[in-house]
């Protein structure tokens, strides 16, 4: 684990805002050099704590108004299950992500649909049909706020 102070905190909330913002000008928010800044994002990124940069869709935008999450209880058990349905299920494309967690369901899926009668399809015939699967429990996003995380 590398060391953090607060001039890289600053550095990582400027990312988490904006991940497009080039050293340049990261450190002319920051007040530092962009060489400087360079090293920072560099000693960051090798020491894991800037682990890759996302890009972020619109979903309304392109069409996908409903966004739901599953909990999936997992019919039967054992090493082949987990792997068969996390495979089968990457594979959906209204699938956008796969958790697998303790708790009263074996995995949480997100998925997007155009809307509930598109998204009764992708249960009906792409969900229900994985590997694997039993009980699955739906709760439909109604709205999403991001919030900064533990910087």
């Amino acid at each position: 684990m590398i060391e953090i102070d607060d001039t890289d905190r600053n550095l990582l909330r400027a990312l988490c805002e904006d991940a497009t913002l080039g050293t340049g000008e990261l450190g002319r928010r920051l007040g530092l050099s962009q060489p400087a800044t360079w090293r920072r994002v560099k000693r960051l990124t090798d020491g894991g704590v800037l682990a890759g940069r996302r890009l972020l869709l619109d979903r309304e935008a392109l069409g996908f108004g409903v966004t739901v999450f599953l909990g999936v209880k997992l019919a039967t058990k054992g090493r082949v299950s987990l792997d068969e349905f996390e495979r089968a299920a990457a594979a959906i494309p209204e699938v956008q992500t796969i958790e697998h967690v303790l708790g009263l369901y074996d995995y949480r899926l997100r998925v997007v649909a155009r809307d509930l009668a598109d998204f009764e399809r992708v249960l009906r015939r792409r969900i229900m049909t994985l590997p694997g699967a039993g009980n699955v429990e739906a709760n439909v996003m109604l709205s999403e706020e991001r919030l900064p995380g533990p910087i």
